[in-house]
């Protein structure tokens, strides 16, 4: 997303936990000039707090915020230790909510900002070996649609919402004891490719869209949950999701 935003000629302050990543994406992309880097661990609120603020300084003011950070889940509740649900939450929940308490009120005195928050389809559809992770990304829905009621129309908030995309969430996914699962599930590698997703994703927070679902045959849950939950319930129980 980041590399098409440049390429599309905007300066884009990206974040992340490992520099060495973010000087990859900035030496990548079509114009270095218009990238800066404000490392991120998303695990410390506080430091959540302060990069929200350092890139809001960095070029003068933010026209769009995208919140991506996070962390998947490979395991059963009964096998999952409380410490991985919490780290779960801080993570991909409390770090986003922290990212834009920081900034809010610059947020709203701009003519016309707008907030992507990368969900995902679990925001909306609980799936096995994922209680942890659904309960955040079920949060984040919940919190930022309170938000929209509260903010001036002026500032847009799209809730996006992917399914299984080839990415390494999986090789970083914790596990019941909070190990990363260090390999690809099936699913995820025949998920989605990057691009097209990002794309759609990027597309679909600048036309202030309230919600987007980007998704393969598993986004039929979305519509199942509504029109056949019943049916729904019983294909989660033997859904392959890992």
């Amino acid at each position: 997303m980041a590399l098409q935003a440049i390429t599309d000629g905007a300066k884009v302050v990206i974040s992340a936990r490992r520099r060495d990543a973010l000087d990859a994406v900035r030496a990548e992309s079509a114009h270095p000039e218009n990238v800066a880097i404000v490392p991120l661990d998303q695990a410390d609120l506080a430091q959540s707090a302060s990069a929200a603020r350092d890139a809001l300084a960095a070029f003068g003011g933010l026209d769009v915020l995208v919140l991506n950070g996070g962390v998947s889940q490979r395991s059963l509740a009964i096998e999952t230790d409380l410490r991985v649900d919490e780290r779960l939450i801080i993570v991909n929940f409390l770090a986003n909510v922290a990212i834009v308490k920081a900034i809010l009120p610059q947020l709203v005195a701009q003519p016309s900002a707008k907030i992507g928050v990368i969900s995902s389809l679990v925001g909306r559809v609980g799936s096995p070996y994922r209680t942890g992770y659904a309960a955040s990304k079920h949060a984040l829905h919940g919190f930022f649609d309170s938000l929209r009621a509260e903010i001036p129309e002026t500032v847009s908030i799209t809730m996006v919402c992917p399914g299984f995309v080839k990415t390494n969430v999986s090789l970083n996914a914790l596990t019941g004891d909070g190990s990363a699962l260090g390999t690809m599930d099936n699913a995820q590698a025949r998920g989605l490719e990057v691009g097209p997703v990002a794309e759609r994703a990027l597309r679909a927070i600048v036309d202030r869209r309230r919600e987007i679902y980007i998704a393969g045959p598993e986004g039929r849950a979305i519509w199942l949950q509504r029109f056949a939950p019943g049916l729904l319930a019983r294909m989660l129980r033997n859904a392959k999701v890992r």
